[in-house]
């Protein structure tokens, strides 16, 4: 009976550097400390921190691409296609900011807060400004069509 040895798995990649990895750790380890089991809605504060992060993480992608599409064209059309769906969930987070209630009346704001040109004020307008200050870049990078369209799981390569 002839044995045949077992091949060696290739070595694990070396862990990332820099501070994602630490990121992706903090996230998690505030999803446990944080988020009770209970069903209690996300107030504006959390909204808001996501948002952030959101739109940073959108940042460092959008350097990602830059870096990656004149060396790797299929690698980077996916990066792109990260990086518009991160916008897609960034503009849902800064809806549902707008949609959560606020502390003072802990009800939701009603239909005049959602007038043209109305704005809630400090310290609720920081994620109005962080949101248009990214939406032009977003729209300088970006055509109407890929915005608007729903992520289908095509490839196109």
């Amino acid at each position: 009976m002839k044995t045949t040895a077992m091949p060696i798995p290739p070595p694990l990649p070396e862990p990332a550097e820099g501070f994602v990895p630490l990121a992706t750790a903090a996230l998690d380890l505030h999803r446990l400390l944080h988020l009770p089991g209970d069903s209690a809605a996300a107030d504006r504060t959390e909204l808001d921190a996501l948002h952030a992060h959101l739109v940073s993480l959108h940042r460092l992608l959008d350097a990602h691409t830059v870096r990656t599409a004149p060396v790797a064209a299929a690698e980077a059309d996916h990066l792109r296609a990260v990086r518009t769906r991160l916008w897609q969930a960034a503009e849902h987070l800064h809806a549902a900011f707008h949609t959560a209630p606020r502390p003072t009346t802990c009800r939701p704001p009603g239909a005049e807060a959602h007038r043209p040109g109305l704005r809630e004020g400090p310290p609720w307008s920081a994620v109005c400004r962080r949101h248009l200050r990214t939406a032009l870049r977003v729209r300088r990078q970006t055509t109407p069509a890929d915005l608007r369209d729903p992520f289908t799981g095509l490839v196109r390569h």
